[in-house]
């Protein structure tokens, strides 16, 4: 876990997170995360890693609207980078991912959404 919440307090685009629910055992660690960016959209994060899994949605989304969803259920097998695939703008637009962990998720994100230069304001 520690991994994951490392990445999101070095992410630009992370405004805040919090922690929803996390649960762990000898060999295995579950979290969910809702994490604010900085242009009001939201990433939701479930990931489940164990020695032998690792299952993981990570959505993002404004103002309840899908932008981009990241997972790896196995009902898609027909995606050339099955499990691993993204649904983008809506859950019928299936397209293969090599996206399959947060850091890679955040760069994306953060390529999207820059933070806006203070630099670029016009002096009159």
């Amino acid at each position: 876990m520690l991994r994951e919440l490392e990445s999101l307090e070095k992410s630009s685009a992370v405004k805040s997170y919090e922690i929803l629910d996390y649960k762990e055992g000898d060999s295995f660690y579950f979290l969910k995360i809702r994490a604010e960016l900085i242009d009001g959209s939201v990433l939701y994060i479930r990931e489940f890693v164990s020695e032998d899994e690792y299952n993981y949605s990570f959505q993002w989304q404004k103002d309840g609207k899908l932008i981009v969803r990241w997972d790896n259920a196995p009902h898609h097998k027909d995606v050339e980078t099955y499990p691993h695939h993204k649904h983008v703008g809506s859950k019928d637009n299936v397209q293969p991912s090599k996206e399959i962990s947060l850091e890679d998720i955040l760069r994306v994100i953060e390529e999207k959404i820059k933070p806006q230069s203070s630099a670029s304001s016009h002096l009159c």
